[in-house]
């Protein structure tokens, strides 16, 4: 299961999941930071050193921030 980064990255963007990502399956996007779920290791490294908790396993997700799912998997095809 790969991690998934929601709506409290948007305009936050710290960047220290980034920095402990193993495999650098995390990029950054315009306004966030994006998991690439075919990179993802579930190493789960990402999740405890986000400082707004913005980083959950995609079978964890917040309901209503379920269509992250989806905008980090897109975003990682582009």
């Amino acid at each position: 299961m790969p991690f998934v980064i929601t709506s409290p990255c948007e305009g936050e963007k710290n960047g220290s999941c980034v920095e402990v990502c193993p495999v650098d399956c995390i990029d950054e996007g315009k306004d966030m930071f994006f998991i690439d779920p075919e990179i993802c290791i579930d190493c789960g490294a990402c999740e405890p050193v986000c400082p707004v908790e913005a980083i959950y396993p995609d079978d964890e997700v917040p309901e209503e921030e379920s269509h992250y799912i989806e905008l980090n998997r897109v975003y990682s095809e582009a």
